[in-house]
């Protein structure tokens, strides 16, 4: 069984809901596991809580971590840990595992010394541990939707609204993004067949321009939404990539195969199939 912390989140949900005769959710206030084999998705989710909450990136994703990890001193326990493409930062594409990293933004910045925490500590206590490094994740269920977050989705509810769209730069930032069940699959094929010790990306491997994605969509719908080009907020500059996409070779050699295509994903988004 896995004891999944953070199984209340978009990813952390979904992931439950499609393994759940395996899977024991911890509840929320809990810091101990239920069982050998840890999947810890808790986690902030984007670079803004500067501006309101200026420590709730340190409290989360670097504390609570800390509070989990205490009971896992020398056991035989595998924690795999959901971290996230931000901890990349501007580095040589497709991003490698290996690559440098140099994150940018108090979300990236605790994500990346949150694996860092987490390699010392299972180090010094001899205990297994993967690092799960997730691509730009779209697919149904988000109740946290907005332009930070799953932004895919906040975008397509525009277009289905015929409300204007305004995309940075000629939309022409890269992403790399997979529907949300795959991205699920692909976890749980790491903690059958991953190796100990090791950081996988978790990603479709394909670069996608933002605007394509949109446009696509928009052509689905038969939106009249008007979509306007606009300069990203100095913010978003500082804090983000401009362009992004993994290599996924890794993944591919423990037999991934994605299943639901770009194409697909936009589709199911905008009710078009079941």
């Amino acid at each position: 069984m896995i004891s999944v912390f953070g199984a209340s989140g978009f990813i952390g949900k979904n992931y439950c809901n499609v393994f759940s005769k395996k899977t024991l959710i911890i509840p929320r206030e809990e810091r101990k596991p239920r069982s050998n084999e840890i999947l810890y998705f808790i986690s902030t989710v984007d670079n803004y809580n500067i501006f309101n909450d200026i420590t709730l990136d340190v409290e989360v994703n670097l504390k609570i971590l800390c509070e989990v990890l205490d009971h896992c001193k020398n056991t035989d326990i595998t924690f795999n840990f959901i971290s996230s493409w931000f901890v990349y930062g501007e580095t040589s594409l497709p991003a490698k595992e290996t690559d440098f990293c140099n994150p940018k933004g108090f979300y990236s910045i605790t994500k990346r010394a949150a694996e860092q925490l987490l390699i010392s500590f299972c180090e010094t206590y001899n205990v297994k541990y993967r690092i799960l490094r997730l691509c730009n994740v779209y697919g149904l269920g988000d109740k946290k939707i907005s332009k930070k977050k799953n932004a895919i989705q906040y975008m397509i509810n525009l277009l289905k609204n015929n409300e204007d769209v305004n995309l940075y730069d000629g939309g022409e930032p890269i992403r790399d993004l997979m529907y949300v069940t795959d991205v699920c699959d692909a976890i749980d094929l790491i903690l059958e067949r991953g190796e100990y010790n090791q950081i996988y990306n978790i990603g479709s491997g394909i670069p996608t321009k933002i605007g394509d994605v949109v446009n696509t969509a928009k052509n689905i719908l038969q939106s009249k939404s008007k979509i306007k080009y606009i300069e990203a907020p100095d913010f978003h500059k500082i804090v983000q990539s401009k362009n992004f996409w993994m290599n996924t070779s890794k993944l591919k050699s423990l037999g991934f195969d994605q299943k639901v295509s770009l194409q697909e994903g936009l589709k199911i988004l905008c009710n078009m199939v079941e």
